[in-house]
């Protein structure tokens, strides 16, 4: 049984995602997915580290609750 005041984790990024990738994330301020609906692909993109595996593992786990990033306009 799960206690609902529990608090919730640190971060919940995908695993999978390479450290360098990590700690730009982090540095930038991103640890919750949710974080990722109000912002681009291309604005993750500039992060020094993102590359487009770290992209794509970051999108398939938006999808996978239902959520995406920000539309590009």
């Amino acid at each position: 049984m799960t206690n609902i005041n529990e608090p919730k984790p640190e971060s919940d990024l995908p695993t999978g995602i390479s450290k360098p990738a990590q700690r730009a994330l982090s540095g930038a301020g991103y640890s919750r997915l949710e974080q990722f609906t109000t912002i681009s692909e291309a604005e993750i993109l500039k992060l020094h580290g993102m590359g487009p595996k770290a992209l794509g593992i970051i999108r398939q786990a938006l999808a996978d609750k239902g959520l995406s990033f920000a539309d590009k306009s």
